[in-house]
């Protein structure tokens, strides 16, 4: 099958970028998982935060807030956020961190215990040594969103393809050909590796050299938090991003340490002493007794070395482009980032992410 561009990855990132692809060229998507978006983009818990990520993601979470807000025809048939602020508690037995954080963020409102008690009454007297509010925060209803773009991908004419792993990825007189497990053969002239943790496996089949990039684990647990009624409550933030928990299906709570464990591309699992340490910490700020654990699960968060996204062409290999690094940021900027993917694809100007451009360059991992 000839197409102009193949994306590797139907997480959130492959799906949003093959959907604006497919605006002007022809596309396919292929994914190794019998689902998209099954190892990262399926297991967040995704929230729209303004004060998240480094200065390339903020940019780009901030052009796709109206996407979000206000998605185009035929997109979604159900919201895509919900309001829900976001409480950040500072400790204190650390006061530095939320200090950092008044000083770096923007648009947050210190608030005082009384006022963060009457937010979250389960707060202990005395854990916080103050408090900032997220006013202009959401939920993100995530397989809306990406069910959305693999909907825009097929209005648009693109090709997708489930349980398709990318067997061998050779460029062979100006054209990628890219063989899968499924026997298909698709020819392009651009590769695009969103295959997020699997992004240094992808190119090496490619040929091309790895960026380093970092899988890291990331645990999460559902617990009871009665007799509290949660559904209203902000989401709850430690300032020194030692844990979190945000009300989650209106009656339960979902608490994480916030872990970041070095792993490597697998279907990864959660471990007994990360729920363990999530909920001890979590408690240490909210008196709830968890009786049980209902649920847990983990995921992998895939970094770049420096933290910063990673999209552009390799600078070595004609053809290949990188669309990886996303870490915990992929679903709030998703709209923006496959605008910007499909922009530079197709070597348009990016308009407002001009800006940020020399900071997602891939090129930067091969100085030298």
């Amino acid at each position: 099958m000839d197409v102009d561009v193949v994306v590797i990855g139907a997480g959130m990132a492959g799906s949003s970028a093959a959907a604006w692809i497919a605006a002007s060229q022809r596309v396919a998507l292929i994914e190794a998982e019998e689902v998209a978006g099954y190892h990262t983009t399926g297991r967040s818990a995704a929230m729209w935060l303004r004060n998240y990520g480094p200065p390339d993601v903020r940019l780009l979470s901030r052009l796709s807030r109206a996407f979000f807000t206000t998605p185009p025809k035929g997109f979604t048939e159900v919201p895509l956020m919900r309001h829900r602020p976001v409480l950040f508690l500072g400790a204190a037995t650390r006061p530095a961190e939320l200090a950092v954080l008044l000083a770096e963020g923007e648009g947050l409102r210190q608030v005082d215990e009384a006022e963060a008690m009457a937010m979250v009454p389960a707060l202990r007297r005395g854990y916080a040594c103050g408090a900032a509010i997220e006013a202009d925060a959401f939920d993100m209803d995530v397989s809306a969103i990406q069910q959305g773009f693999l909907r825009q991908l097929r209005a648009r004419g693109g090709v997708f393809a489930l349980r398709n792993r990318a067997g061998l990825i050779e460029r062979r007189g100006g054209t990628w050909h890219v063989e899968t497990s499924a026997g298909t053969t698709l020819r392009a002239e651009v590769v695009v590796n969103a295959a997020g943790a699997w992004g240094d496996e992808v190119a090496g089949i490619a040929g091309v050299a790895p960026i380093s990039l970092r899988p890291l684990r990331r645990t999460a647990s559902i617990i009871d938090p009665a007799p509290f009624e949660v559904a209203e409550w902000p989401m709850i933030i430690d300032a020194g991003r030692h844990w979190y928990a945000r009300p989650e299906a209106r009656t339960r709570l979902l608490v994480t340490p916030e872990d970041e464990t070095p792993s490597y591309p697998h279907d990864v699992q959660p471990e007994e002493m990360d729920i363990a340490l999530g909920i001890d910490r979590m408690r240490q700020a909210l008196a709830i007794d968890v009786r049980r654990v209902e649920r847990s699960w983990a995921g992998l968060r895939t970094f770049t070395p420096d933290g910063s996204l990673a999209f552009g062409w390799d600078k070595d290999v004609p053809g290949f482009f990188w669309c990886v690094g996303q870490g915990g940021y992929g679903i709030q900027t998703s709209p923006a980032a496959g605008r910007l993917v499909a922009n530079l694809v197709a070597e348009r100007d990016c308009e407002e992410a001009t800006a940020i451009l020399s900071m997602i360059d891939p090129a930067r991992f091969r100085v030298g």
